[in-house]
């Protein structure tokens, strides 16, 4: 597999596994990142190392918010300041890495890449300003709309199935799997094994193939 494409490109399809798998190897670079920020923060303070794995459908995007949010310079210490880049930084790879493939998983599912934008952008825009948004009674149907659409996008994205055969974004994921596997069970073909050897014993009698003298005539 093309790594790069995989992880960075946007074009052409790929199945739920594949997402799951990305998902997984953002979670291991996400724990990474969280045990560097606690050692910058040990070199400044005390405390102790944690490492822990969790799974974020949206790839660490909050790091991201944190970082364009003037609210958390204000609530974080100087020193934290420092770890708040550290995660912004790796918040935009992850970040990249989360569009290239959910992108391909959209096209999987014969759905434009602009449904990110509803899926994606909106609810966790709004998860994370939730405190700016008004407290009122004619606010609670967008509110549901929007949770309605989270839910659907990760429904759609993590757990349907692709659409089967080749769609305008691409040939179907599966199908190629299901051709790998084939050919690696399919025993190759041995042309000598198959070739037709006549024994000798199966060759005309030695009388047949001696060539007779004409008889002298008397």
């Amino acid at each position: 597999m093309d790594w790069s494409w995989y992880l960075f490109r946007c074009d052409g399809r790929i199945n739920r596994a594949l997402l799951w798998q990305a998902l997984l190897i953002v979670a291991a670079l996400l724990a990474l990142l969280g045990l560097i920020s606690q050692v910058i923060h040990l070199i400044s303070a005390t405390g102790s190392l944690k490492f822990s794995l969790k799974l974020d459908f949206y790839f660490g995007l909050d790091e991201l918010f944190k970082a364009v949010d003037p609210r958390t310079y204000r609530l974080q210490a100087s020193g934290d300041r420092t770890i708040l880049v550290l995660n912004a930084l790796g918040g935009m790879l992850f970040f990249w890495i989360y569009l290239a493939t959910a992108i391909k998983r959209l096209h999987d599912r014969n759905r434009s890449g602009w449904w990110i934008v509803p899926f994606f952008f909106v609810p966790r825009l709004m998860f994370h300003f939730s405190d700016w948004l008004p407290d009122a009674n004619w606010f609670l149907p967008f509110d549901w709309a929007i949770q309605a659409l989270w839910l659907w996008g990760i429904v759609d994205m993590f757990f349907l199935r692709g659409t089967s055969g080749s769609n305008r974004f691409g040939p179907d994921p599966l199908a190629d799997i299901v051709d790998e596997t084939r050919a690696a069970r399919t025993p190759a073909w041995d042309q000598q094994s198959e070739l037709d050897i006549v024994p000798y014993r199966a060759s005309p009698p030695r009388a047949m193939s001696r060539v007779e003298r004409p008889i002298d005539a008397a």
